[in-house]
């Protein structure tokens, strides 16, 4: 019988906390490490310090069951846990577009000579490849070569407001090693994830690999699915000069199993904290290594990508009857409500949301904007202070003559248009995620714009 080893998860972020918290639920013994000691005493309170859908849940339930703690400091995980888990941000740089790894760094080199056992370090956090050398080569530096502590990697493949199904139900798992003794470590330190799966009869597919291979799967997979955003919003723009309907368009072309249907939503484009600075540090890495021609078409998908969010501004003033001059369009003495200002529903992340984004250069233009969203609002108001906020969807859109629905919330989604319409001081709407139905909203008396759809 496996004895399950007790687990480290060093950053207790989204995709710290959300790992650690999921992996008591599965039974391990589990320390949650950060250095921020608010975020910890959030946590060890019971509070999840972000919008994750069952999360707050488990945290409770686990917490209440001893099996879950946090802590502070480095001493006390690395007398605990037999695998620790590197799990913090890797942001980009202020400097250019790769990737920093002071975060890395610093919990490596604080951990490593704590150590009194033999341990596996694993990598989560998003990396350029080479950086699990770089880091076995800290841990040889620091920690006692006598204890045999090895590296492996791990990426994660989360996605933010699905990430407790991602967890506890991965569609596959990929393992960076050098031995025989960290590939056991690693799938014991799995095997709640396998017997979960054993007892609902799936298979987790497993993909034991070298440290480069695993590193570049993440970036890959991101870089993949931004190409494929971007790819169907090129052809949004394509539509709006041809006469076409973009989600037509990507519905014919998704029934074809080569390509498939996800991820062919065409709207205001990716953002969040992955994808967006996951390609440019892609870009830059391969640069690097004297490959960077093999990735220079993420530059373009960065600029399509980009170019979105200036298209919303151009509709804007389509629809406002406002002119667009050398400096983009002038839009003083309009009201504009935006409704969604995380990047995606089911989050409270605003970081590189395009919806934010595009309130602030609708304000900027000259718009009076009041922002609404049912989870993000405190991360919005932090992120631009100067914007108006709506506590609620019909105080956004109350006496506005342009609403934009930038995120897509069910909330949203299912709007009465009659309803919405009786409150607005002009019947306007963009649909900056093509998820309403023009025909209802046109019938309700709305002018209708979508991204890559013709007027309705």
């Amino acid at each position: 019988m496996i004895t399950l080893p007790r687990l480290a998860f060093l950053g207790t972020g989204y995709l710290g906390a959300t790992y650690a918290i999921c992996f008591a639920e599965l039974g391990y013994e589990v320390l949650g490490f950060d250095v921020d000691e608010a975020k910890i005493s959030k946590l060890a309170s019971g509070q999840v310090p972000f919008h994750e859908p069952g999360l707050d849940d488990l945290l409770r339930r686990n917490l209440a069951s001893g099996r879950l703690r946090f802590v502070t400091t480095y001493r006390e995980i690395a007398n605990f846990a037999d695998v620790h888990f590197i799990c913090v941000g890797t942001p980009q740089r202020a400097d250019g577009m790769g990737a920093d790894l002071s975060y890395v760094e610093s919990a490596v080199i604080n951990l490593a000579p704590l150590l009194t056992k033999r341990a596996l370090i694993v990598g989560k956090s998003t990396v350029p490849v080479g950086t699990a050398d770089w880091v076995e080569e800290l841990v040889a530096k620091h920690a006692d070569p006598g204890l045999g502590v090895e590296v492996a990697w791990s990426p994660e493949f989360l996605q933010e407001g699905y990430a407790v199904e991602d967890v506890l139900r991965p569609n596959r798992i990929v393992c960076g090693v050098k031995s025989q003794w960290a590939s056991d470590r690693l799938r014991a330190a799995h095997k709640g994830v396998f017997d979960l799966a054993a007892t609902e009869d799936r298979d987790v597919p497993v993909v034991m690999t070298n440290f480069a291979t695993a590193e570049l799967v993440k970036v890959a997979a991101n870089a993949f699915l931004a190409t494929k955003i971007s790819f169907i919003n090129a052809m949004a723009e394509v539509c709006d000069v041809a006469g076409a309907d973009v989600t037509q368009l990507a519905r014919a072309i998704g029934y074809d199993p080569r390509i498939g249907n996800r991820f062919l939503q065409a709207g205001l484009g990716f953002g969040g904290g992955c994808l967006p600075k996951d390609i440019r540090a892609f870009q830059a890495r391969a640069q690097e290594l004297g490959a960077g021609e093999a990735l220079r078409f993420l530059h373009e998908v960065d600029l399509i990508n980009t170019r979105r969010r200036s298209r919303v501004l151009t509709l804007a003033a389509e629809l406002l009857g406002r002119p667009v001059g050398p400096a983009g369009p002038d839009l003083s003495g309009t009201s504009v409500a935006v409704l969604g200002a995380t990047f995606k529903p089911n989050s409270d992340d605003v970081r590189d949301a395009p919806s934010l984004a595009v309130a602030g250069a609708l304000a900027a233009a000259g718009a009076h904007v009041r922002v609404y969203d049912p989870q993000g609002m405190a991360n919005a108001r932090r992120a631009q202070p100067a914007l108006n906020y709506a506590e609620s969807m019909t105080a956004a859109v109350t006496d506005v003559s342009l609403v934009l629905v930038a995120t897509e919330w069910p909330e949203f989604r299912n709007a009465d248009p009659v309803l919405l319409g009786e409150l607005v001081a002009d019947r306007k709407v963009i649909d900056g995620r093509n998820c309403l139905d023009p025909r209802q909203w046109s019938r309700a008396g709305w002018s209708y714009r979508g991204m890559g759809r013709p007027p309705a």
